[in-house]
């Protein structure tokens, strides 16, 4: 692979090695700082004494062990001041003062903040957590920076509540957020003290624009767009139209990414154009480029994605004004290293890996599709261009892409035809009527014609998203897919680059080893048996799985809407499962040679029926020390569709009779 002939590639990669090997290990700091430090030495003696014959290894072991050794390093549960170590018992109510990092989308019942914590009950303490400010009225947004003294309940990060759902409470983790705060208005406090740090005055500036195109009658849907697509901000955007971008393959114009930082970039350099080209004038031009770009990027948020984007093309144009030939495979590999050298948690950001391969492949594969066909007229050649873009990031993206999300937008080159050439004239508009905003200049005319760009936009996005046909949703992907996915695409660009016999062997090879991989991926869950209670707030949700047959037990409602039930079709998709039969919730059911009963409302049950578990489900009215004194279960398994006060009473009543108790709106879904 040619690429690979750059070393810093391979540097690369061995530190995104170290970094993956350390996350899944439980290396301790002390044993890989001496591991690093053992490298290096030998490293060093590699050079003097071997003429460097194993330079070459251990270089790619030492850059391993960096790797390792960064992410332990920002690892902030070492500190022995983190909250984790203060707060003796989660649940309870704890007095903290935080500050105010970044705003998150609200939900229906809080307000929703990163914060970072000071102290805990007037000790000292650090770390991030989300704080909930339980909503009584309409809620002004707490300005970030903000200091505030906040009395409330402290919540370990969950597991999922149901089988292969989105483990959000690890998605917390990787970015150092072990614990969310729940608060009343009441018991926050604000201070008067505010950390003015950039972010502190990022956000003043935002909300000023904001508040200046708001104050002009800007729609407010149309807003929530232009904050996504040029500020980064993404918390007001309705789910409606985050939708729509989705199906049509447009989610990433709703991001701020290298498109969006490679157009300021090219706009700033149009802007410069009058300045001289020479010593002076090439070295002004390259800062006012990167306090451009950089400027851009704080507006923006400072998002992994953003830094990714902005630091990227921070080198690019250091190339590009001193006249220096800039290697794209370096550069891209040099702002890897830097951003994951000070926050290496961002690889395992979705965002991150998914803007990286895309810009990767754009960059490898783009030329290659274009020199399939070279138009003569330069309109043309312009809208080629964005087709051999939209299908090299496209393809690169494919296999993680229905890795994650499970769903393929099969218009997407449509939606980049037709939204690229949109968004140059969108994201010029916008950046003027937004710098005019920001010194409270707000120019009529050309703020309308925004908002009716963006009104055009929403309405070509929902056009093409509502072709249903053509989103194919629900695929069934494992991680052996995935890879194997991947080492199938690019063996074939490796061939289609310069064929050969011996090339093409090799791909043909790979798909045969996706096949495989396939078949032995589904012939593995045929062999999976488990029975399954669901955690559903007021109903019951069972299933039986035997290979890739699932027999659904539940309510009527339940059981004729099972393909808007989420919770369901997430375990369907991630187990290649089909529902076989649907039947209404029983009380007795076998598996596995267990005996298990189900006591419902009713609280009817018979007393030869001794099961092996007891499922308690819609709050029976039965006294589980009086059940106990007719037989005792080997596990007692309550859903959410229970009361509170009763699953309280019940779990006391097992724990003084020693018999193993789960309550699924706790501890998540029950599995057999």
């Amino acid at each position: 692979m040619k690429v690979l002939q750059f070393p810093l590639i391979k540097i690369t990669i061995f530190f995104l090695f170290g970094i993956v090997f350390s996350h899944f290990s439980s290396l301790s700091f002390k044993f890989t700082i001496s591991l690093l430090i053992a490298n290096f030495l030998i490293l060093v003696v590699s050079f003097f004494t071997f003429k460097k014959r194993f330079f070459g290894v251990f270089t790619l072991a030492t850059a391993f062990f960096i790797g390792s050794f960064t992410l332990i390093c920002n690892n902030e549960t070492r500190n022995l001041n983190h909250y984790t170590y203060k707060i003796n018992a989660f649940y309870e109510i704890y007095n903290c003062e935080v500050t105010v990092l970044e705003k998150l989308k609200n939900t229906t019942k809080n307000d929703r903040y990163i914060v970072k914590i000071t102290s805990i009950n007037d000790t000292l303490s650090t770390g991030e957590l989300i704080l909930n400010i339980r909503k009584e009225t309409v809620l002004p947004t707490i300005a970030i920076g903000s200091n505030l003294k906040v009395k409330g309940s402290f919540y370990k990060n969950r597991n999922p509540n149901n089988p292969n759902q989105f483990d959000y409470g690890k998605y917390l983790e990787n970015k150092q957020i072990y614990a969310q705060i729940y608060a009343d208005l009441k018991d926050v406090q604000l201070s008067t003290l505010v950390d003015k740090n950039l972010n502190y005055y990022a956000s003043k500036i935002r909300n000023k624009i904001i508040f200046n195109l708001e104050k002009n009658k800007f729609s407010k849907s149309e807003l929530s767009v232009v904050n996504a697509l040029i500020l980064g901000q993404q918390q007001d955007i309705s789910k409606e139209v985050v939708l729509d971008y989705q199906y049509a393959g447009a989610i990433h114009v709703l991001s701020v990414s290298g498109l969006h930082v490679g157009f300021i970039l090219l706009f700033v350099t149009f802007l410069l154009r009058p300045i001289p080209n020479t010593k002076f004038g090439l070295t002004l031009k390259l800062i006012i480029a990167l306090i451009s770009l950089w400027l851009f990027g704080l507006l923006a948020g400072l998002a992994p994605c953003v830094i990714r984007s902005v630091t990227m093309f921070s080198f690019v144009a250091v190339g590009l004004y001193l006249r220096r030939t800039v290697n794209i495979y370096n550069t891209l590999m040099i702002s890897v290293l830097l951003i994951l050298l000070v926050e290496p948690s961002y690889l395992f950001d979705i965002g991150f890996q998914l803007s990286y391969v895309a810009l990767f492949f754009i960059i490898w594969l783009q030329p290659l599709l274009a020199r399939i066909w070279v138009p003569k007229y330069k309109f043309v050649t312009y809208f080629w261009e964005i087709i051999t873009v939209s299908f090299a990031a496209q393809i690169g993206t494919l296999p993680m892409t229905i890795y994650y999300f499970h769903q393929f937008p099969g218009l997407f080159f449509i939606t980049n035809l037709i939204i690229l050439p949109a968004l140059t004239f969108i994201l010029a508009l916008g950046v003027l009527v937004l710098s005019l905003a920001a010194f409270d200049i707000v120019w009529f005319p050309i703020m309308k014609l925004l908002e009716s760009s963006i009104t055009i936009l929403n309405k070509i996005i929902s056009w093409i998203a509502s072709f249903e046909s053509f989103i194919f949703k629900d695929i069934s992907v494992s991680t052996l897919m995935m890879i194997s996915g991947y080492i199938l695409i690019i063996s074939w660009i490796i061939w289609f680059q310069k064929p050969s016999f011996k090339k093409l062997s090799i791909a043909f090879l790979t798909v045969i080893l996706f096949q495989i991989v396939t078949i032995y991926t589904k012939h593995d869950n045929q062999k999976a048996t488990e029975f399954i209670v669901f955690s559903k707030s007021k109903t019951s949700i069972i299933t039986e799985r035997k290979g890739q047959k699932v027999s659904l037990y539940s309510t009527d409602s339940i059981l004729k809407n099972v393909s808007d039930n989420l919770a369901i079709k997430s375990y369907l998709v991630a187990n290649f499962c089909s529902i076989e039969n649907k039947k209404s919730i029983g009380n007795v059911f076998y598996f596995k040679g267990k005996k298990i009963v189900l006591i419902d409302s009713s609280a009817i049950y018979l007393n030869d029926k001794k099961p092996d578990i007891l499922i308690l489900t819609h709050s029976p009215k039965l006294s589980l020390e009086r059940v106990f004194k007719s037989w005792k279960p080997e596990q007692v398994v309550v859903d959410a569709s229970n009361f509170k006060s009763y699953i309280k009473i019940w779990k006391a009543t097992c724990e003084k009779e020693k018999i193993p108790f789960h309550a699924t709106g706790e501890k998540g879904f029950y599995k057999l």
